[in-house]
This record gives structure tokens, sequence and C-alpha cells, in this order.
């Protein structure tokens, strides 16, 4: 993953909860539904867990609560001091998409909630191709993410967000590297993955992607 990013992460640790919860009205519409997303990504999620980006842990809480046993990657120092006070009985190691400690564990779920976008295109194919070797057969890739439908979409949210005076939000969606919608299902599919993706707010989707023979 871009390191570019991780000083961010680091800088964001403090105030990411604040923000999710829908306290900053720059995000707000970015993250509405943001506990309810993670509650069904959770629920779909099948024992052992891999997921990246924990980020404060919230996605990891409700998952440990259910008493799935999870393994976190967190490349964030900040993001993981957090994480391991909110859920001290999950293992959470440091990496990233691109690089994380190998498990011998045989893994059903890898999920993530809006961290794969850090990754460029090449990046995202490489990633998508571990998991692919990672995942048990049947096992599922369950992402919650910001992506496009098209460039039409992008360029509409980009004005939407210009509009309302959310210039931060709206570099984020010129700079980041949020996939577009048909894009992401091929880079899945041409490795051997089933799937599916369903808009959950006005940014964010949850992606679906079982392994096949």
């Amino acid at each position: 993953m871009g390191i570019e990013f991780v000083d961010l992460f680091d800088q964001w640790a403090g105030s990411y909860d604040e923000t999710v919860s829908g306290n900053d009205p720059e995000y707000r519409e970015v993250f509405e539904g943001y506990e309810e997303m993670l509650g069904q990504l959770a629920d779909l999620a099948v024992s052992p867990v891999m997921e990246f980006g924990v980020g404060t842990a919230n996605l990891t809480r409700k998952m440990v609560n259910q008493r799935k046993v999870v393994f976190g990657i967190e490349p964030s120092k900040e993001m993981r001091k957090i994480a391991n006070i909110k859920c001290p009985e999950a293992a959470i190691y440091a990496g990233d998409f691109m690089k994380y400690p190998q498990l011998l564990t045989p893994i059903r779920s890898i999920v993530s909630s809006f961290a794969f976008h850090h990754l460029n295109r090449d990046e995202k194919k490489q990633a998508i191709g571990a998991f692919y070797n990672q995942l048990d057969f049947e096992g599922q890739v369950i992402f919650i993410d910001t992506l496009f439908k098209d460039e039409r979409h992008k360029k509409w949210l980009i004005s939407q967000a210009e509009a309302a005076g959310f210039l931060n939000l709206a570099q984020d969606l010129q700079e980041e590297y949020y996939p577009y919608l048909e894009d992401l299902k091929e880079m899945f599919s041409e490795v051997g993955f089933k799937v599916s993706c369903k808009q959950l707010n006005k940014y964010a989707w949850l992606i679906q992607a079982t392994k096949e023979k």
C-alpha cells in the first residue's frame, strides 16, 4: 500500500471515530449508516477471519463480540494502539494489503472497511491474487468501500462535494484510488472469484467475492 497514506492514518487516529460517527459534516454522507454497514459485514464474515485496515477496531470489535477468531492487519502505529486497547482479544499485526505476516491458519473470510481504495490498480490486482491463495475453497472476500459506478458518477460526486464546499472530500475523490465498479468486478473475476456488489449509501458499496475452483 502506498506509504504516502501511513502518516495520514497516524494523524487521523485520534479523530477517526468522531468522523465515522457522523460528527464531521464533510464526511457524513460517506459514512452514513456506518454502524449498520459494519454490522452487516460482521454478520457475513465466517471465522477464522483476516481483516485488513483494522483502523480503530470498530469492525474487529463487532466480529469478536460474535466469538469469531480475527487476525488483524494495520499499517498505522497510532491506529494499532487504539485497536489493541479497544479489542485486546484480537491478534493485530503491523502490515498492510501488500506486506503482512503469513498465517498458517486456514482463512474463511478476508474483510476490510474503507481501506482497499488506498491501493493503486496494480496493487489491487496483486492483492486480489494473494487473497485467492490465502482463502479456503468457497472462502470470501467481503469489503465495504467507496467506489464509482463509472466516470460520469465520479464527476457527479466530485461536483456535489464542491458545491457543498467540501473541498477536502472533493480532493480525496480525485486523488485517491477509488475504483470503477465494473473494473473492480473484473479484477476479482479474472482471478477466479464470483463477485457481487451492492450500494449501501451515496458513496459506500458492499463487495462480496467468493473463491471458486
